[in-house]
């Protein structure tokens, strides 16, 4: 008799990512969470389906664009998506686009992939890819 592999359940879990603009301009921003977003669903094998929500947090400096309006973009136009202000903490990275996706998944809090691009690689260098 073969054992049987154990059945992996479904629970809801929270995905990170993070990326920088150079300015202050709508296209960019938008442009540069539509690459995150696509990021994060791509290393994580998502479909729309699994994402429950995402709240997207901006650095003040940042006010020409609402992140969401990049997922937008990518058709999540059913998901439920929000955008707040970081607390402007001194020293902290300036034009900072910051991702919480939550999802529905089986996979393990360890076999999530967070995603940090751009200048955003210096939040969580442990999680970001090395350079090819």
């Amino acid at each position: 008799m073969v054992a049987s592999e154990p059945q992996r359940r479904w629970v809801t879990r929270a995905i990170r990512g993070a990326t920088t603009v150079t300015h202050n301009d709508r296209e960019e921003i938008v442009t540069a969470t539509a690459e995150l977003v696509a990021a994060i669903m791509e290393q994580n094998k998502l479909s729309s389906e699994e994402i429950v929500s995402i709240l997207f947090t901006v650095t003040p400096d940042l006010n020409a664009a609402f992140p969401a309006l990049g997922a937008r973009r990518l058709g999540l136009t059913l998901v439920p998506l929000m955008d707040a202000l970081e607390i402007p903490v001194p020293g902290s990275l300036p034009k900072c686009i910051r991702c919480l996706m939550h999802i529905n998944t089986d996979l393990t809090q360890s076999e999530i992939n967070h995603v940090y691009l751009r200048g955003a690689k210096v939040l969580r260098p442990d999680l970001a890819p090395a350079e090819q």
